[in-house]
């Protein structure tokens, strides 16, 4: 089990005797149950009695309630009442709409809205790519998903999705100033799906699909892609993918390898290791083999697009066996697939310094702590070990540099521009073993990423303006 974490961070409020030794007992008895405090905080003294917020930390639900069952148990002691901290931030959701013009006068009011606003209506009717610079079109991106593969828990539908959309939305604002709106669609039909992006699209200057099943998410990218004058990105297979490429290119730094020469095993053969595939190409990577619950993906009937693609472009001498047996030898692991798939065995096997990505969330392939004495290098994408492999290092900085230079698409020359970006925040004398990536918090990543961006953007020809352009005033 892992240690207490915020995500289980519950406030339980207890009422007691204003007398000496009580507080101690409360404190002894949440670190006899495991659980961690984060702060406690007086609510009210008098009468003989004080009141305190406790913030617990717990390492799951079940914990969380095992510990104020046993605060329960303490004599003089009520629990008056006991929240959890993470369904408190999401009450009344996590986002807004607010007014960047005041509107304080009938002035005001005749320009935001009639009669003024004819004016510009007619304008953009006549250049309709005026519509970027005189509306939200220049700092706007819709988060767009069907609820059908939702972080690690599957396809929960379009309203349980909203809560993920809502903090992606947050992410991009917090992170690059880009305003960003959830949409969950009631539909998991693929043509109903890109009909409805596609007539959402006026709105936005960008599209970003999230939590979309394989291999339907590919098609409903490339398609609307295709289709649209602003770019489509599917963050669950290119953010994941420039992320990782920007974590393997320190890490190899860091070991002195090079990344043409080191043999690489994915394991997870859907939309996000198939991104990973293409991005490991880019960059020149040797030897890559995919494997999925069979083992290694090799020529077979029956295979899907996505799978045949993969034998086409990965394992080039033809490996076969399961997943055990496939990484001997192996420089690199990254996994995108499931909890627990991946042993100490299988790591002792694999090649010196070995490199570990154990990605899958909320449980990676391996428990950390048990690879740790086998491995040179680990990642995961979990926030409570080192080395966190996080989309928000990418999406946030790259929409803000495609929406600069109002590109028409994110090419491969932007994607490779935004993982070296990223990996290039940490300066290589500075790299460690437990620090090649930066921090999801470090402010320098989004500039960073939103610099390369645009400057790929408008090196490869699908800049529609270059960032020192104004925008046009009609």
């Amino acid at each position: 089990m892992y240690e207490p974490a915020p995500t289980y961070a519950v406030t339980i409020r207890l009422r007691y005797p204003n007398i000496a030794g009580v507080a101690e007992r409360i404190t002894e008895s949440i670190g006899q149950a495991g659980g961690s405090i984060g702060g406690v905080d007086i609510v009210k003294v008098g009468d003989g009695m004080v009141s305190r917020d406790y913030t617990v930390s717990a390492k799951d639900v079940e914990h969380g309630t095992e510990i104020v069952d046993q605060l329960r148990q303490l004599d003089d002691v009520s629990v008056v009442n006991v929240s959890d901290r993470v369904f408190l931030m999401h009450l009344g959701g996590k986002i807004e709409v607010t007014p960047t013009k005041p509107v304080k006068t009938r002035d005001d009011l005749s320009m935001a809205y009639t009669p003024g606003v004819a004016r510009v209506c007619r304008s953009i009717a006549d250049d309709p790519d005026a519509s970027f610079s005189l509306t939200i079109r220049q700092n706007t991106v819709a988060v767009i998903s069907d609820g059908s593969a939702v972080l690690g828990l599957g396809n929960i539908g379009p309203r349980a999705a909203m809560p993920v959309m809502e903090g992606k939305a947050m992410l991009f604002k917090e992170f690059a100033g880009v305003d960003a709106f959830p949409i969950c669609l009631d539909t998991q039909d693929t043509e109903k799906v890109i009909e409805a992006v596609r007539h959402l699209a006026p709105t936005f200057g960008g599209i970003n699909l999230e939590d979309i099943s394989a291999p339907r998410c590919i098609e409903i990218e490339e398609r609307l892609d295709a289709e649209l004058e602003i770019p489509v990105f599917h963050d669950d297979q290119h953010g994941t993918a420039i992320v990782v490429l920007a974590g393997l290119q320190n890490a190899l730094k860091r070991v002195g390898k090079s990344i043409a020469k080191v043999r690489i095993v994915i394991n997870g053969a859907g939309s996000a290791g198939t991104a990973i595939v293409k991005m490991l190409n880019l960059a020149g990577a040797g030897e890559v083999i995919v494997c999925d619950r069979e083992g290694a993906v090799v020529p077979a009937d029956g295979l899907d697009k996505v799978k045949r693609w993969v034998v086409d472009n990965t394992n080039p001498n033809r490996v076969t066996g399961k997943l055990g047996e496939v990484i001997a030898g192996a420089d690199v692991f990254i996994g995108v697939s499931a909890a627990n798939v991946l042993t100490v065995q299988d790591i002792q096997a694999m090649a010196d310094q070995p490199i570990v990505f154990a990605l899958a969330n909320p449980d990676p392939e391996i428990d950390p702590r048990l690879a740790a004495p086998h491995v040179r290098i680990m990642a995961t994408g979990r926030s409570d070990f080192p080395n966190q492999i996080n989309n928000v290092l990418c999406f946030p900085g790259l929409f803000r540099g495609v929406l600069k230079v109002r590109a028409s698409t994110i090419n491969n020359q932007m994607k490779l521009a935004a993982a070296q970006a990223i990996a290039g925040v940490i300066p290589e004398q500075d790299i460690l073993d437990d620090y090649i990536i930066p921090s999801v918090f470090d402010r320098r990543v989004a500039r960073a990423v939103s610099d390369a961006v645009s400057t790929a953007a408008i090196e490869s020809g699908v800049a529609r303006r270059t960032s020192k352009q104004p925008y046009r005033i009609h």
